[in-house]
């Protein structure tokens, strides 16, 4: 009997499932009116507006976070080199302290600065430029600061004044070099 009493529920459940969907049918079918119209369009601009402000702030947040970046690597851009740079300060500083008058102890003390100083700009990637007698001038490394007559070839490095440096490839100082010109005969 409990079978009998369901398919009675369920054709009873589908007769009227027929009336609710004729009534969602009407409910459809009238037109909001204006006023409820203004109200979506309005909570619609509402919420817009409100998801512009929030880009808009974001934007603004992500602009000023990146000022503020680029504003910490210039400011701390030399930290590294002047953390190497310390021990060097502190050799000379004892190199000018000592009165001992021992030369060699002086020497030694100026021997150690050097090679601090080395082990500094290895560890910043500074590289020194030394060309060598008989090479060309290049002209973004090297600076020719005098010519003189030689039987080398003109244009090519006679000698070296002083040492140029780079960082990272790119130049600091250009090495300042006497290069050779022709020979007037």
């Amino acid at each position: 009997m409990s079978e009998q009493n369901t398919h009675t529920e369920e054709n009873i459940d589908n007769a009227a499932a027929p009336e609710t969907a004729e009534a969602d049918a009407q409910e459809q079918a009238v037109p909001p009116t204006y006023e409820e119209l203004q109200a979506r369009v309005e909570e619609l601009e509402g919420m817009l507006k409100d998801e512009q402000l929030r880009s808009l702030a974001n934007e603004q947040n992500l602009r000023r976070r990146h000022v503020e970046e680029i504003q910490s690597a210039h400011k701390f851009a030399g930290q590294k080199f002047a953390t190497e740079m310390l021990p060097v300060k502190d050799y000379l500083e004892m190199a000018l302290l000592d009165q001992s008058g021992n030369f060699d102890a002086l020497k030694m003390g100026v021997q150690m600065t050097l090679t601090e100083l080395q082990k500094a700009f290895d560890n910043t990637q500074i590289t020194e430029i030394t060309p060598q007698a008989g090479e060309k001038l290049d002209p973004h490394r090297h600076q020719a600061m005098q010519a003189v007559e030689s039987e080398q070839e003109p244009n090519t490095i006679v000698s070296v004044m002083k040492k140029g440096y780079a960082l990272n490839e790119r130049v600091l100082r250009p090495a300042m070099v006497v290069v050779a010109k022709t020979t007037e005969e």
